[in-house]
């Protein structure tokens, strides 16, 4: 089954679109943890980017740094699009907030990424 039809997977998105990182995360990484098709790279680098943002929120610039590279790096290969959402829109606003923290500078003043139906 594709994590898209997972009845999970919705309420996994609301909670990423809402920044409520930490549930997202867990919401997430279920679906993650049962995958065995080739999305499964693209779920856990959502994960990463989830987890990366509680980093954020914790102060840990250092494992946000690391786990938003990460997850760009998982999310690379399905670029534009892949179970129905526009990654490239994802990529842009995480490799902005990654070049962000590598300059030292506030991420938090970028919007928030967000998984959005592809067109």
């Amino acid at each position: 089954m594709s994590p898209a039809d997972d009845p999970r997977f919705p309420q996994a998105l609301e909670l990423f679109n809402s920044g409520a990182w930490y549930e997202a995360h867990d919401a997430f990484e279920e679906i993650w943890h049962e995958q065995i098709n080739p999305d499964r790279k693209l779920i856990q680098a959502i994960v990463q980017i989830a987890v990366a943002h509680v980093h954020l929120e914790r102060g840990n610039t250092r494992g946000a740094t690391i786990l938003l590279g990460e997850g760009i790096g998982r999310l690379r290969p399905s670029l534009p699009s892949a179970l129905g959402l526009d990654l490239d829109a994802l990529h842009t606003a995480v490799a902005d907030r990654l070049k962000a923290l590598q300059r030292g500078e506030d991420p938090e003043v970028l919007p928030p990424p967000r998984l959005l139906a592809a067109e």
